[in-house]
């Protein structure tokens, strides 16, 4: 019968549950962890563009995520090498205990800064919709495009 043996010059069977039980328990903590280093390769990489009235008020470049997903960002790096403000400043918002709160802003100078910027350029974590957006001093930056590029790994 499948799962009983028997040992030679022996009469008791001898009980080998327990070894399958703990092979079974192997698999499933292997499949566990292959789901898990399946993840690292990443997700396809988000980027592209958008225009918008940036001087005219503040406006959305792009979001990130999704609500209740676990993701890493591990880059974001937008180009405002079609602007020409002074003052360009980047925000990003994020949900924090289920309200969207201003969670980084930083202002750079078109003319003097470098034309790609490396918002987040090493791991973070977020777990809802990351928010970016963009706003100019200059009117003449009104209808140009801004490029975006992002590396995610779901979690």
């Amino acid at each position: 019968m499948p799962g009983e043996f028997y040992i030679e010059g022996k009469k008791e069977k001898v009980d080998i549950s327990g070894i399958l039980s703990g092979i079974d328990d192997i698999k499933s903590t292997a499949g566990d962890i292959e789901n898990q280093t399946d993840k690292l390769s990443g997700e396809t990489p988000l980027s592209g563009s958008v225009t918008a009235n940036w001087q005219t008020a503040e406006a959305d470049v792009v979001s990130v995520g999704a609500d209740r997903a676990r993701h890493k960002v591990h880059d974001l790096t937008l180009s405002i090498q079609n602007l020409v403000g002074t003052s360009i400043t980047i925000r990003l918002y994020k949900k924090v205990n289920g309200v969207e709160r201003k969670c980084y802003e930083q202002t750079f100078d078109a003319t003097a800064d470098p034309p790609g910027l490396p918002i987040i350029n090493g791991t973070w974590g977020i777990h809802s919709v990351l928010r970016v957006t963009l706003q100019s001093n200059n009117a003449a930056d009104n209808g140009k495009s801004i490029d975006y590029d992002c590396m995610l790994e779901a979690m």
